[in-house]
């Protein structure tokens, strides 16, 4: 290789002589001048030659060794400018190519590359590195602390595992508490983190924590600290962030349908809203792939709850259009023991409809009210059958266990819901001119289900009360 005019930049990693690699060895050992922070120089003086000159500089001056290496590049000295880790990471290459770029003199420039620190964490840890991560530097030197917050909250949002370094020095020991605060509005408290101190080095120290009881004065200048995502878990003394091939993506219906309510539960503020509320309004919210629906479910006060206590009792529902009987999952009914009645085809119904000038939805309906007039009463499709109910209610006619007003369309459709709103009476509607027989039955299985939403709504309630605390 032809050194005149050359400047190398060469990464130690993280200080053990054994991290060092081959290639990094031989441009020490070949240097005529070699350019750090001082203290670096204890990490490499077995390669040093004799003859070679040394010069040492401070953490601050990064330019000052750039500009001197320029200056012995152009008298026709070997020129090495070392760092710790990578050359390339929060090192001395950047610095030496932009001055080398400015001077526009005629200066070759290689990097050797070094194992970064947040390569030896990740090595000493395990696996933590196994999906994407990323790093930051909380040093505010060379950078606006205003680009480092919005680096941090775009890393906290995005659920990048987190290398941090520069973490604490002296003067600068209150951003490492401010990025700690970030993380816990988007991370569980129990996040696995490590404070990795002195890596590869004699004084070697790591830390396992959370993110909650992460202790801001057990980091120092020497430490790097790293933060687990979402999926990150501690197994003995190691951090293991799966890649997912133990989590492959679902493939059967309940599989499906599962990761589905996780999904929507994800982009819901879950606190917000009572659980049984939450679960009919995720179950309508699948159904109809619309978020907004959170927004167009309106319960009287444990509605849902209720009709859970009724439904696994036994208690009978009865139906405007066989759809919503169709919807309404038979092996709920079929375990439970639920009756599903829907007249809306039968004979008396026909006779009775003709006799009175009803719809046949309104006769089917009124025809049930009559025969079971404290069942859950479900109407997914025609407002005259849910004006009938309302009526009857309101009238002490009929006690229902609780009405589901959910009909569609333009004439009486918004009256019909109205009065339900007057009743003291148990019900689930779906605000204004939507509804329909799929709303109607989903409202329906989620009271079936509303066990199963403390298997994850719950806890996701849980999990976001302990990140506001």
């Amino acid at each position: 290789m032809n050194y005149q005019k050359m400047i190398q930049v060469v990464g130690l990693g993280p200080g053990r002589t054994d991290y060092l690699l081959p290639i990094a060895r031989k441009a020490i050992e070949e240097a005529e001048v070699i350019i750090g922070y001082h203290y670096y120089f204890q990490f490499i003086e077995d390669y040093i030659q004799e003859g070679t000159e040394c010069i040492g500089k401070e953490l601050s001056e990064e330019e000052t060794r750039a500009d001197i290496a320029i200056e012995k590049a152009l008298e026709g000295n070997r020129v090495v400018v070392i760092g710790s880790g990578d050359a390339g990471i929060y090192a001395m290459a950047s610095i030496v190519y932009e001055k080398v770029a400015q001077s526009e003199d005629d200066i070759e420039v290689e990097t050797i590359p070094g194992i970064s620190a947040f390569v030896a964490a990740g090595s000493k840890l395990g696996a933590v590195l196994g999906h994407d991560f990323c790093c930051i530097s909380l040093s505010d030197l060379m950078t606006p602390w205003k680009t480092i917050q919005k680096r941090i909250e775009a890393a906290a949002w995005g659920d990048f595992v987190t290398s941090i370094y520069n973490p604490k020095s002296k003067k600068r020991y209150w951003q490492i508490n401010k990025l700690k605060s970030v993380f816990l509005e988007h991370r569980n408290p129990k996040t696995p983190v490590a404070i990795c101190k002195q890596l590869g080095r004699a004084e070697e120290n790591i830390t396992l924590t959370t993110l909650a009881d992460l202790d801001i004065e057990l980091i120092d200048m020497f430490s790097l600290v790293v933060i687990g995502n979402s999926q990150t878990f501690r197994h003995k003394n190691n951090l293991i962030t799966p890649r997912g091939y133990l989590n492959r993506k679902p493939h059967t219906g309940s599989e499906i349908q599962q990761a589905s309510f996780q999904e929507i539960l994800a982009q819901l503020e879950v606190n917000k809203y009572p659980q049984d509320f939450l679960w009919a309004a995720v179950r309508c919210i699948h159904t109809s792939g619309d978020f907004d629906y959170i927004h167009h479910l309106t319960t009287s006060a444990n509605a849902i709850a209720g009709w859970h206590e009724y439904l696994l009792g036994g208690g009978t529902i009865v139906t405007d259009v066989t759809m919503v009987q169709a919807g309404i999952t038979k092996a709920f009914t079929s375990k439970y023991g639920n009756k599903v009645v829907c007249l809306l085809n039968d004979e008396e119904t026909l006779a009775l409809a003709e006799r009175e000038n009803l719809t046949r939805s309104q006769a089917g309906i009124k025809l049930a009210a009559q025969r079971h007039p404290g069942a859950l009463f479900v109407i997914g499709n025609a407002p005259t059958a849910l004006i009938e109910i309302a009526d009857q209610t309101k009238e002490g006619t009929i006690k229902p266990a609780g009405i589901v007003g959910a009909p569609v369309g333009f004439v009486n459709v918004v009256e019909s819901k109205e009065r339900l709103k007057l009743l003291s009476t148990p019900y689930a509607l779906i605000e204004g001119q939507r509804g329909g027989s799929n709303f109607a039955a989903a409202i329906v299985n989620a009271a079936f289900t509303l066990n199963e939403a403390k298997a994850y709504v719950g806890e996701v309630i849980q999990t976001e009360k302990q990140e506001a605390s």
